[in-house]
């Protein structure tokens, strides 16, 4: 049992050590291109040594094994996966450069996450260190003032450790042109350890290219590059059927139905753009500022106008009431609010590197945004319970089903949007290293999902037709009422006064038939 808690302990406190550093590179994979670009970045003290965190990312073993021979031009989809090194430069301070034997070593590791236990290690069961301390050179063997590293179970020759020595009073040091094949399909992560005290002052500048067998994109993100060809296909075939109808009734179409019409435009378009804005980034390895902006600024717009329809359906607008009258100040100032703060995140999220904001700073953009959403929900549904009392008391049966069906649709939506945060929250909890970094692209596909679904609903439910009209707003009495029982009972008004009209000329006959006689019987007596 001692042993035990021993391991346990030690486990416990690498994890510590690597979170301050390997939590927050996760992070980096949703935001930072698959070329890593290093700009005089600086090593921070974390332990017993100085770290600078390269990246992390989600790669594939390679396919292909063999490099490029020189007679072959490189392609992207070679079925090669590797971490290469181009301009690697490292900057010493002054101080640290003089002295005759001032060699100081900078070791460049690369390990899997599930072999992350295999650097380091604990004397007596105490703090465990990254670099090697003269106890631990005695116990495990280690050379003092190195990382310690052991065989990881699965493969010997990982993880990999790379040397680069500066030379004596040189102030720069550099890593030669160096490519590391990646065999094992995993979440691999890059560190820069520097053990001696001297280099804490030192910077580093060059970058990393990450590949993997069919392009520069990570791991994680090659399932949405997919998932967005899907979610292509399901617009399309969504606006033929929609735009087939569109053109076709066009005289009775509503303004709840044009609205419609640009949600479904928009979410195409947004569809195609993170297609190709993956596409792009899966041939160069970069996500230009500019083009992601475009993207996600288009997906803000998309979200605050569906968020917008779903409220203005929910108020009852073009059906109970023709215009939202004193609220259109109020609702147009909530969808100006939510889209900057949509836009915000979305633009921290995919266009910056995470590693720029604190965890305050981020849960400052996160926030505002879970409150709208929740401030929503609410108005939607005290409006729409408000638009169904109004159709109760007015017995407007088929509008009253629409709504009723739509409150389902809606309560579903609701439903699922809370248990799959829970489930998120879950999954992000249990997997703090991103271990099942090749499932995580189903929680971003599932709101794209329901978005969809919903839409198809609200298509469903408001498609244009030829008795659109129906549900449009009247001031007319009985208007409110259904056409085919407002039809009905004028029929059978009509019919029912014809057929007195028809009696009463039928009686009026037959007292002047009745008359006749009497004048003929008098004339002959």
């Amino acid at each position: 049992m001692d042993l035990a808690s021993r391991k346990t302990r030690r486990s416990n406190s690498i994890l510590r050590i690597f979170s301050v550093f390997f939590v927050p590179s996760l992070l980096v994979v949703t935001t930072n291109a698959s070329i890593h670009i290093y700009d005089k970045d600086s090593f921070v003290d974390v332990g017993n040594a100085y770290l600078l965190s390269g990246g992390s990312e989600g790669i594939v073993a390679s396919l292909n094994a063999a490099p490029p021979t020189e007679t072959e031009a490189p392609s992207i989809d070679d079925g090669r996966s590797y971490i290469r090194f181009e301009n690697i430069t490292f900057r010493r301070s002054k101080a640290a450069a003089k002295g005759k034997r001032s060699t100081g070593l900078i070791q460049i590791i690369i390990f899997e996450a599930a072999d992350r236990n295999d650097i380091g290690g604990s004397a007596y069961g105490g703090q465990r260190a990254i670099c090697c301390t003269p106890d631990l050179a005695k116990m495990q063997g280690c050379k003092q003032g190195e990382v310690i590293r052991r065989p990881s179970a699965t493969d010997i020759n990982w993880p990999v450790i790379l040397n680069v020595n500066f030379s004596p009073r040189h102030l720069t040091t550099s890593l030669d042109y160096t490519e590391v094949s990646i065999t094992k399909t995993g979440m691999y992560n890059l560190f820069f350890v520097a053990c001696d005290p001297k280099l804490k002052d030192m910077v580093m500048s060059g970058k990393t290219i990450w590949k993997n067998p069919d392009g520069f994109l990570p791991g994680r993100m090659a399932a949405l590059k997919k998932f967005y060809v899907f979610m292509t296909l399901a617009y399309v075939c969504l606006s033929i059927v929609w735009f087939l109808q569109y053109t076709r009734f066009w005289k009775d179409i509503l303004q709840l139905q044009h609205c419609i019409t640009a949600v479904i435009s928009l979410g195409l378009f947004e569809m195609i753009l993170w297609y190709f804005e993956y596409v792009n980034f899966n041939n160069s390895g970069r996500r230009p500022v500019v083009v992601t902006t475009w993207v996600v600024t288009v997906g803000a717009i998309r979200k605050t106008i569906s968020r917008l329809l779903i409220l203005i359906v929910s108020m009852g607008y073009g059906v109970v009431r023709p215009t939202l009258g004193g609220l259109t100040s109020k609702v147009i100032l909530l969808g100006i609010t939510y889209f900057l703060a949509t836009e915000l995140l979305n633009i921290t999220e995919y266009v910056g590197s995470i590693n720029d904001v604190s965890g305050r700073a981020r849960l400052l953009l996160v926030l505002p945004d879970a409150f709208l959403d929740a401030f929503l929900i609410l108005w939607i549904f005290t409006s729409l319970s408000r638009t169904l009392e109004q159709l109760q008391a007015k017995r407007s049966s088929v509008k009253l089903d629409i709504y009723r069906k739509f409150s389902n649709a809606l309560a579903v939506t609701v439903i699922s949007s809370v248990v799959w945060i829970g489930y998120e929250l879950y999954f992000k909890a249990t997997d703090p290293f991103n271990e099942r970094w090749q499932s995580a692209w189903i929680i971003t596909a599932f709101w794209d999902i329901l978005a969809f679904a919903l839409l198809c609903v609200i298509c469903y439910l408001w498609a244009p037709s030829q008795s659109s009209q129906r549900y449009a707003y009247s001031e007319q009495v009985g208007e409110e009422s259904d056409d085919e029982e407002a039809h009905s009972l004028t029929n059978s008004k009509q019919e029912a006064e014809i057929g007195l009209v028809k009696q009463e000329k039928n009686v009026r006959n037959d007292e002047s038939f009745d008359e006749d006689d009497d004048s003929e019987e008098d004339k002959r007596e």
